[in-house]
């Protein structure tokens, strides 16, 4: 296999990160497979990646939370791709946490949305990859993850959950040779995190691009972005629980 990846899924392909990641992957002899809901950001996305670099585009829209829909998603995959050298999942809500914390169905929407419909998606991805014994599962997960602060709690479970999911896959894949990349972003300016306030510590999705990037190229297992966020959560992860609950983070 070409040492730069040509065949590419990308899930939730509309989102700010999804779409820098893919002009850092495109190229003439690429194709893509766009997923996402809104077809006309969808084509925007492909309109622009084409006039960029010449690259082929297939587009599919539909709800990727919906687990009733992967299987005519991976079909089309299966029919223009044939196989997949770099799947990136990339789909995901951050819901408005006062909003929902009283309404339990709104919580399990955003656990279906940011867990169980990727979990479900994973699932099928992993039969996939185990077959062909080639190429890049890369999730984009969340610093989040790491810790569950009262702020951001129920986003951070899903994202909790995904990042152990993604990690384990990790080990299910490594006899076939398939590389499984955890993205864990720090705070990035994006329009999903346009109500927050980000301050010095915001990142761009340039800068995530080119560490996705590079973590493929170097087969890593874990990617924190930018890099001091591993710093970070590792001191946020070792303050005692009797303190840390007391925090506004």
């Amino acid at each position: 296999m070409n040492s730069s990846p040509q065949k590419i899924l990308i899930l939730g392909a509309t989102s700010a990160i999804a779409q820098a990641i893919a002009r850092k992957f495109a190229g003439p002899k690429v194709h893509f497979l766009l997923a996402a809901r809104d077809e006309a950001k969808l084509d925007a996305v492909a309109r622009d990646l084409i006039e960029r670099t010449s690259c082929q585009t297939t587009n599919w829209i539909g709800d990727l939370s919906d687990t009733s829909q992967h299987a005519d998603l991976l079909k089309k995959s299966k029919e223009k791709l044939g196989s997949i050298d770099l799947a990136l999942l990339a789909y995901g809500m951050l819901p408005d946490q006062d909003n929902i914390k009283n309404d339990a169905q709104a919580v399990l929407d955003s656990l279906q949305t940011n867990f169980n419909s990727a979990a479900a998606l994973l699932t099928r991805l992993g039969t996939i990859f185990e077959k062909q014994c080639s190429g890049t599962i890369a999730v984009i997960t969340s610093v989040a993850a790491d810790r569950g602060r009262k702020s951001i709690y129920i986003y951070g479970a899903a994202k909790a959950g995904l990042s152990a999911f993604t990690d384990g896959l990790r080990g299910r894949m490594l006899p076939f040779g398939v590389q499984v990349l955890n993205i864990k972003p720090g705070i990035i300016d994006t329009p999903m995190t346009a109500g927050l306030k980000k301050g010095l510590l915001a990142s761009t999705t340039d800068k995530v691009a080119a560490d996705v990037q590079t973590a493929i190229r170097k087969k890593q297992d874990i990617l924190y972005t930018p890099r001091m966020w591993r710093l970070i959560m590792f001191i946020i992860r070792h303050i005692p629980e009797k303190i840390f609950k007391k925090l506004s983070i």
